[in-house]
């Protein structure tokens, strides 16, 4: 099995090789099921993961998520980041710990989003980069590089205001995040606006807006890397709660197999 530090240097190494997508498994089988499928690395999913212990996205909290990342980051070979939501406390120490826990659990890269969980809903852009930068200071203390990502939450809470986004964006870049990230972005022009101006590769989540732009489509403006959010776990659930309602089992004729399924746990298994 290959070293968090050799898993660092594979992580950092592909954002400089174009775009790739990152997939979100939210247990050990599914993120041996996309190591099998050849995906080159893998993060978390908030969203997924609460759901999967029967809670609301951003309930697990900070303990849960933890042993979460500890289960998959030996899973597989590949490097493991994570959403790590707006670091489990409002101090820029809590962020700070967040990062320091987080890579002993495993991690080679996470996030820290600038959404506060209470009525403020996003934090003052000062305070939101004091925040990355103490996350950023825990990140380059580590033996190993971990790339932190600045997360930008406007979109997502109905603030749909690129020009401050952006600012946010070009604050966290200075505070030190390695990657840059405003979920809920998705035109062309917004999509290229920031890709223009900041100075850090750029990730966004596939999938937004009522005809999403492919992979292609979103390397040619400049992004370098994809994220599927909570997309995979809503698909794997929507399934579920079809088939379980499908009194005829039409569903049953589409299913891989159980050999398949076993020989791709084998195959994305950590060796």
């Amino acid at each position: 099995m290959k070293t968090q530090a050799e898993k660092a240097a594979d992580f950092a190494a592909l954002h400089d090789r174009g775009c790739f997508v990152i997939p979100n498994p939210w247990d050990r089988g599914t993120a041996r099921m996309l190591a099998a499928m050849g995906f080159k690395a893998l993060t978390t999913t908030s969203a997924g993961y609460a759901r999967s212990l029967g809670l609301p996205d951003y309930n697990a909290g900070r303990d849960h998520v933890l042993s979460h990342i500890r289960d998959l980051a030996d899973a597989t070979d590949l490097p493991l980041a994570a959403d790590l939501e707006n670091g489990f406390g409002h101090a820029p120490e809590d962020c700070a710990e967040t990062i320091r826990l987080g890579a002993e659990a495993g991690l080679v890269g996470g996030s820290i989003e600038d959404s506060t969980g209470d009525d403020r809903v996003i934090y003052d852009i000062a305070e939101a980069a004091d925040r990355i930068r103490a996350a950023a200071e825990a990140a380059k203390a580590l033996p190993f590089k971990f790339m932190l990502v600045g997360r930008a939450e406007n979109y997502l809470h109905g603030r749909r205001d690129l020009k401050d986004t952006i600012a946010r964006l070009q604050a966290y870049q200075e505070a030190g995040a390695d990657v840059l990230y405003a979920p809920g972005l998705s035109t062309v022009a917004d999509i290229s606006a920031v890709c223009r101006e900041v100075d850090r590769p750029v990730n966004v989540l596939g999938g937004i807006g009522p005809k999403p732009l492919s992979i292609s489509e979103l390397a040619g403006l400049g992004v370098r890397r994809v994220s599927l959010g909570s997309w995979l776990h809503s698909a794997a659930m929507t399934a579920f709660a079809h088939a379980a309602k499908d009194e005829s089992f039409g569903y049953i004729a589409d299913l891989i197999s159980g050999g398949e399924h076993n020989a791709m746990l084998d195959a994305g298994a950590a060796k």
